[in-house]
């Protein structure tokens, strides 16, 4: 059975990405399922896929909502169309958009086509995990070892914070002179009474 490995990049962050490997004889339907879970959607919305080229523009639909393929339908259905239906290039993208009201909109492609499955993996299968996924409603509630983790990851040492800042007062020539002008105006009369 051939093993396809997506990356599903959302729109607005390049950095955050998911890698999903999914059977070519699964659905779009199942693909879509795992993407909500991937990004830890509530999956309570439609969604739809299209498929794309390398400028991103929106080809035909695939919407989770369709029950059946129909000649000349609007929109093929997420539930009867198999991925590798759609898989005509190695590259091959698609856009993928969540909750039509929203529009979360992520951009899928094709990384990798596997000759066999790996019998340990259930598929659809979340490879790799990259960035934190977007929040679906308002503000989006982090565990307190994730806040650890992405804070050990960008945390910089007091010395590393130290390199290029000097302290306030140094400076030589500069400071002195002001201390030096202040004492003028003390010792000129002009400030004492």
């Amino acid at each position: 059975m051939t093993i396809l490995r997506f990356r599903i990049f959302w729109e607005d962050d390049d950095q955050t990405y998911r890698d999903i490997e999914i059977a070519g004889n699964q659905t779009f339907l199942d693909f879509h399922k795992a993407i909500v879970a991937a990004y830890e959607f509530d999956g309570k919305h439609s969604a739809s896929f299209y498929e794309s080229n390398d400028k991103w523009a929106y080809g035909r639909e695939l919407n989770s909502e369709v029950l059946v393929n129909k000649k000349d339908a609007p929109a093929l259905s997420m539930l009867k169309t198999p991925v590798s239906a759609l898989v005509s290039v190695p590259d091959q993208k698609f856009v993928y958009v969540y909750d039509p009201v929203k529009k979360w909109t992520f951009l899928v492609e094709l990384i990798t086509v596997l000759k066999e499955e790996n019998s340990r993996r259930v598929y659809p299968f979340l490879l790799r995990k990259e960035g934190v996924a977007p929040a679906q409603y308002g503000i989006k509630g982090v565990s307190p070892d994730k806040i650890m983790e992405i804070e050990e990851k960008y945390d910089l040492g007091a010395e590393e914070m130290a390199e290029g800042f000097g302290n306030e007062g140094e400076g030589g020539e500069d400071s002195s002179d002001e201390g030096g002008h202040e004492e003028n105006m003390t010792d000129s009369g002009g400030f004492d009474d």
